[in-house]
């Protein structure tokens, strides 16, 4: 696992390898309700690679979970994430700013996982 620095109080826990395992370890410690999402969505990147001939399901796969980590690891990111999301849903403001801070949060946490 390689330490990044993350807000005022770093993050939670380190950053884990790039590994089916390690992922699904990490989200069992900071989301454990996300374990059975975890398992789906290995489950069918593991099938789409069988059939496709191709490791691009599981690119993807261990993408979007080291990105799920990255935030989540930071509290407080992961707080104005949800906030910003939430904005975006309920369609009640311009969701413009919104969206361009997502965007933002989103490629730090994807800097921060070497991806």
């Amino acid at each position: 696992m390689s330490m990044q620095p993350g807000g005022p109080c770093g993050p939670l826990i380190p950053m884990p390898e790039l590994t089916p395992a390690a992922l699904r370890a990490t989200v069992a410690r900071i989301a454990p309700s996300r374990v059975p999402a975890l398992t789906q969505h290995l489950f069918e990147a593991t099938t789409n690679a069988q059939e496709t001939q191709s490791l691009a399901p599981l690119r993807a796969f261990i993408h979007s979970w080291a990105v799920f980590i990255a935030i989540e690891r930071h509290p407080e990111r992961a707080a104005r994430l949800r906030e910003l999301e939430h904005i975006v849903d309920a369609g009640e403001q311009d969701p413009t700013d919104a969206i361009a801070k997502i965007r933002l949060i989103r490629e730090e946490a994807e800097a921060e996982a070497s991806l």
